[in-house]
């Protein structure tokens, strides 16, 4: 199994959305790449931690590509907002790969190149890549928010 994660607006409907892909074996909701330690959801919503909301995934790499994960990533949101999804705005729903390897990396950059190179997107694309750092998990009560809800998606 390995590790994904992505940032890409609200947490709640990108993790439905990546939880129907067949070889996500799990997802969780959380907070990474800001500077607060054990940060909580208002903690994060004051756009003061440095955090975005991510999605953090297992997948079974024989059944699913991690450069299917990230066509997926590119296709449920704008990655062309810079600090905002939708109605959400600020920098905890920035669009952000946070990588695990040098390989995811590598597969992240040259995704971002070829969407920029076949225009893909109207304007450039400012989705960060960045390491992974410490994720924090969100508290249990976001973890699988809409699929408790009776919901299929949200405004992303």
């Amino acid at each position: 199994m390995e590790k994904a994660t992505f940032g890409a607006g609200c947490f709640w409907g990108v993790e439905a959305q990546f939880s129907q892909i067949p070889g996500v074996v799990e997802t969780a909701v959380g907070y990474e790449g800001g500077t607060l330690s054990n940060p909580t959801y208002k903690d994060v919503c004051t756009d003061r931690t440095g955090h975005a909301e991510v999605v953090e995934l297992t997948y079974d790499p024989d059944q699913v590509s991690y450069e299917r994960l990230l066509h997926e990533f590119f296709a449920l949101h704008d990655p062309t907002q810079m600090n905002r999804q939708g109605p959400d705005w600020g920098r905890q729903y920035r669009s952000a790969i946070f990588v695990h390897s040098p390989e995811q990396e590598a597969t992240a950059t040259e995704v971002i190149r070829v969407l920029t190179e076949q225009k893909r997107f109207k304007k450039a694309i400012v989705t960060e890549v960045v390491p992974s750092t410490t994720f924090w998990r969100a508290e249990e009560y976001h973890q699988k928010y809409l699929e408790k809800r009776g919901a299929v998606s949200c405004h992303i």
